[in-house]
């Protein structure tokens, strides 16, 4: 067996080990019940030390493997542990105050939507719809958020919709949503209280009725309605040599750069040590957090808020990927792993693809009196995974690209979240989408977190804004611009400000660019976007401070990994970026941590439903002064003998002029 490298996954048996040594901690009656299990990231000090032991080939630091376990104890007593599986022990293990929740698991949710079902007042509430027959009832768990600071218990709020009685079990149930939504204890499994949804304008609610048949709007192709698919002809992605990329265990190599990949339960993967042509420029990369709030004021409606990462975990809910739907080309998959109640360990097959892609030109030039031409085309390796957290798909793609740029793309996809809408109304925060069926506005706030090492760990964050000179005897014609400085000194965050093009760098004023004579950096290309929309005093912002701003930076602490603190289940406050960026932490020249926030508010559409085409949002990390010229003047050139095009035929004449290029 290959030895295993601090930065990689969680293995098995490790989290076999570490399940026996918690619930060997406890009396059986205790019940220990996990809902995740992963490892812990190594302290970065010891780390810097093995990455550059392991760099000269030098003798391996012992990096000891240290697992965090989160489970509950007697029902509902919150619990988190940190094993060392190394030697096997447990270092520390804590039951946590009243009100702090953990991530809900997979398996929970599904023994949840089964238990909503057969409970006795939630049947009485299905026998009052008198369904015809055939049809039958759906539920979607929901975390229930926070409105009352009061509330400790950990609850589950129940969206509830018909299923159409065609007997296909992809029938679009989101189409067909209830007045009724039960609210559940979770573990303890008590019936709490039965909501009830408004229909109109305002809050106001209505018994449950006969339900008044309304066709299901279909997604899946057996039962979408479309007489005829269109005429697509293959499109093959072909590397007859093989691909241009090599991985050994975690640990990529591509094009100039190296990098390890590790699945993580809450973060879906992360990126570590990231090098281009044997420079280092980030030390981790990652998915952090994402939020989506949602703006029905209505009650229950006003609870709408998920924090997909913290809530259920990015990766435990991460799809199985498939050769020639998710990924093309040739690909490398890897594996995650999930957790039974019990701490038993499962593998989620392929949830994580990498492969190479083109991505057009990445740069032309034609010299126009000779008419000759220079041109390489734009390459990228992708790191990909897709999570289903409940209706909505997330695709998150880290791009390393062949000029030493990195693309973070985030696509979001799936079906909206919808509520029942009654005859005739229409409200202005959200639209109709089909028959009685209405999807409120939203939006997704997704933190990516960036700890930098531009070449080396001490690093400032500045931001440059492009302003007009006065018109004065420097400046006589008045068309002369500059760019001007600010460097961020103290933990915070950067204001917005598009009109001045105000662009954030990462640089290290340590090592300077002997072309340009100033400091190397990476700069933060993402376009001004809006942030969160609730009120300042709302539990939606007190929760997710994160959302607020674009540009976050902190001072690096070991384990502050999640923009809004470690746990998000109905969570009152944030206890992540809301802490850590206190205007009091020194952060220039320092070892530090950059949090990029991607905002889209989402006006739904009709179009959007019953499937939504993918909305894509991206930020690119560019080297900024950090080479002394392009560095990808070293890719071939492009040619056709190489990328092998051909012309399209369409009849004789197509034959003719393809045959005459030929010659």
């Amino acid at each position: 067996m290959a030895p295993v490298h601090p930065f990689d996954s969680a293995k098995d048996f490790e989290i076999r080990l570490a399940s026996k040594l918690v619930k060997d901690a406890y009396p059986a009656s205790a019940n220990v019940h996990f809902v995740q299990i992963d490892r812990l990231d190594p302290p970065k000090k010891d780390m810097i030390k093995y990455l550059e032991a392991e760099k000269h080939g030098f003798p391996l630091p012992n990096i000891s493997r240290v697992l965090y376990c989160y489970y509950y104890t007697n029902t509902l007593d919150f619990n988190k542990a940190l094993v060392n599986v190394s030697v096997g022990h447990i270092i520390t293990k804590t039951q946590l105050p009243k009100g702090i929740n953990g991530p809900l698991l997979p398996d929970d949710v599904m023994a949840l939507e089964e238990l909503c079902n057969s409970h006795p007042a939630v049947v009485a509430e299905i026998e009052k719809l008198k369904l015809p027959p055939g049809y039958s009832v759906r539920n979607d768990p929901w975390i229930y958020a926070t409105d009352d600071p009061n509330e400790t218990r950990p609850l589950v709020q129940f969206f509830m919709y018909v299923l159409a009685g065609n007997g296909h079990t992809e029938s679009n149930h989101y189409s067909l949503p209830l007045k009724f939504s039960p609210v559940f204890e979770n573990f303890s499994r008590k019936f709490v209280r039965m909501d009830f949804l408004p229909g109109g304008f305002d809050e106001t609610t209505t018994p449950t009725l006969p339900w008044q048949e309304v066709p299901a709007v279909e997604y899946h192709p057996d039962l979408n309605g479309e007489a005829q698919f269109r005429d697509v002809r293959p499109l093959l992605i072909s590397q007859p040599d093989g691909p241009s990329y090599t991985v050994e265990g975690s640990k990529v190599n591509w094009q100039g750069w190296q990098f390890r990949v590790a699945f993580t339960s809450r973060e879906g993967f992360a990126i570590y040590d990231a090098r281009f042509k044997g420079r280092q420029v980030f030390y981790r990369l990652s998915l952090s957090e994402m939020t989506v709030p949602y703006g029905d004021p209505r009650a229950p409606y006003h609870r709408k808020q998920a924090f997909d990462l913290g809530d259920c975990g990015f990766g435990v809910n991460g799809n199985h990927l498939n050769l020639g739907c998710d990924c093309l080309g040739v690909i490398h998959y890897l594996d995650g792993f999930g957790i039974s109640g019990a701490g038993e360990p499962f593998v989620i097959p392929n949830t994580v693809c990498m492969h190479e892609q083109d991505n057009g030109l990445l740069y032309k030039h034609v010299n126009y009196r000779t008419n000759n031409a220079v041109v390489a085309r734009k390459r990228e390796f992708v790191v990909q995974t897709i999570a289903t957290v409940a209706n909505y798909e997330y695709i998150i793609n880290f791009k390393f690209v062949t000029d030493g740029s990195i693309d973070i793309e985030t696509r979001a996809t799936g079906i909206l979240s919808t509520m029942p809408i009654d005859e005739n109304v229409k409200v202005p925060w959200g639209t109709i989408v089909g028959p009685n069926v209405m999807a409120a506005y939203h939006q997704h706030i997704l933190s990516f977190r960036i700890d930098p090492a531009i070449d080396g760990h001490k690093n400032t964050v500045v931001y440059d804004d492009t302003l007009k000179l006065p018109r004065d005897k420097l400046n006589p014609y008045g068309i002369g611009f500059v760019s001007d400085r600010t460097y961020v000194e103290k933990a915070g965050h950067v204001d917005q400000s598009p009109f001045t093009n105000r662009t954030c760098k990462i640089i290290n004023e340590n090592v300077i660019n002997p072309i340009s004579k100033t400091p190397v950096g990476y700069k933060i290309n993402m376009p001004a976007r809006q942030m969160i929309l609730a009120d300042d005093d709302s539990y939606n912002v007190k929760r997710a401070k994160f959302a607020t701003e674009q540009v976050w930076v902190t001072k690096y602490r070991d384990h502050e990994l999640f923009a809004a603190g470690e746990f998000t289940n109905q969570s009152k406050t944030d206890t992540g970026l809301a802490v850590w960026a206190n205007g009091v932490d020194a952060v220039r020249n320092e070892d530090i941590v950059v949090w990029a926030t991607v905002g889209f508010t989402h006006i739904p559409r009709v179009e959007d439903f019953p499937v939504m085409p993918v909305e894509t949002h991206s930020i690119q990390l560019a080297p900024f002064n950090f080479f002394d010229r392009n560095p990808a003047l070293d890719l071939p050139q492009a040619t056709n003998g190489f990328n092998k095009s051909t012309l399209y035929s369409s009849g004789a004449e197509g034959e003719k002029a393809c045959c005459k290029t030929k010659i």
